[in-house]
């Protein structure tokens, strides 16, 4: 993994699709997730003794640091979900949602290194 200068604006990379690295990342670039990282991996993953859950859990953790290394990108979503979540019209609400979610998705395609 490489690293971006801080304070550059340039947008971490991702790092190998390993929980190590995934942790590391998340501990140099985005440490604001780190508690609930190590959180959920000891509920679901260590406390149990269980692998089961380890694809998802990277799922997700992967795609909550994609999100979280570009600032931009995620005021941008939850803004989206700030407003969903006032707006009267549930139509509207919901298109509001599905384009958060659609960002999210796109994010979380992220591959190691870009």
């Amino acid at each position: 993994m490489t690293t971006a200068p801080s304070g550059s604006g340039a947008t971490a990379p991702m790092p190998d699709r390993t929980p190590k690295a995934l942790r590391a990342a998340i501990a140099q670039y985005a440490p604001q997730l780190l508690v609930d990282f190590d959180r959920h991996w000891r509920r679901d993953i260590a406390d149990a003794y269980d692998l089961a859950p380890v694809p998802a859990f990277m799922a997700r953790w992967w795609g909550e640091f994609a999100l979280a290394r570009d600032p931009q990108l995620e005021a941008k979503v939850h803004g989206l979900e700030d407003a969903a979540d006032q707006e009267p019209d549930y139509a509207r609400a919901k298109a509001l949602i599905e384009e958060a979610g659609l960002l999210r998705r796109q994010a979380a395609k992220a591959e190691p290194g870009q």
